[in-house]
């Protein structure tokens, strides 16, 4: 089963320009209006002058599972290059991070198969039901900082993670979470550029399923970072040296 027939979900999400962008536009919002920079409230936060770009969320897709573990490494030791996301969660209205929400990611592995669900892309390997799932909670400043592998691929869809934010999650004894409100269900998306040189090296190579690019993707809509594309910044000067990965999602509390 592929995603490819999942409808897309109507709430809406936002993902927000905030840090030297953010303080560039308020600078030139000023210089427009003849007004220096330095009137805005002291006290404002520095999230407060991010600017908010509306976004629709992203199909669940058909490979979730409930009852993952809290955890900021989920790879368990997968074949891989390494990715290291930093995603900052924010208030929609107010633009001020959030604390305490749970950021959970579930995604492929380099043969583009699902934990759980393991021999849908046609690949034969163990299956613990736990490998690339997992999630962890927002510091005071709404950042969730996650280590994972680079996805691989799968029929019928491009290279991606799906992520849920959570608020008011319980943490379990056994490592996990229970309750709470989920208010976002999205997709992470990756540039083509370095898909194709992750695409060329082992073990993504060995994955023997065609893959679809982005361009062909028919869930992600070509809107950049306002539909989940990550900034993506090199490691080392091989792929196999991974990538950091980094997103400011925009939630809606209410």
């Amino acid at each position: 089963m592929t995603e490819n027939s999942e409808a897309r979900i109507g709430r809406r999400t936002v993902l927000v320009a905030t840090g030297a962008t953010a303080a560039t536009l308020a600078v030139g919002a000023a210089a427009a209006t003849g007004s220096p920079a330095t009137t805005a409230p002291a006290a404002a936060p520095v999230a407060a002058a991010a600017v908010c770009t509306l976004t629709k969320e992203m199909t669940e897709g058909p490979y979730y599972l409930d009852g993952q573990y809290v955890r900021s490494d989920i790879s368990e030791g997968k074949a891989g290059f390494p990715l290291k996301l930093t995603l900052t969660v924010v208030d929609d209205d107010t633009c001020a991070p959030l604390p305490n929400a749970l950021v959970e990611l579930w995604h492929a592995d380099a043969l583009g198969e699902y934990s759980g669900f393991v021999g849908n892309n046609g690949h034969d390997e163990p299956d613990n039901g736990t490998f690339l799932r997992g999630g962890v909670l927002t510091n005071s400043g709404g950042v969730a900082a996650i280590t994972t592998i680079y996805p691989g691929w799968y029929r019928g869809r491009c290279v991606h993670i799906h992520v849920k934010v959570h608020t008011n999650v319980t943490l379990t004894s056994d490592g996990s979470f229970t309750g709470g409100q989920e208010i976002h269900t999205g997709q992470l998306f990756f540039s083509e550029t370095i898909t194709t040189a992750v695409a060329r090296v082992s073990p993504y190579s060995t994955n023997t399923v065609t893959r679809t690019t982005l361009a062909q993707d028919s869930i992600y809509d070509d809107g950049g970072a306002a539909s989940g594309l990550l900034t993506l910044t090199a490691l080392g000067s091989s792929p196999s040296a991974g990538y950091a990965g980094s997103l400011t999602l925009g939630v809606e509390q209410g």
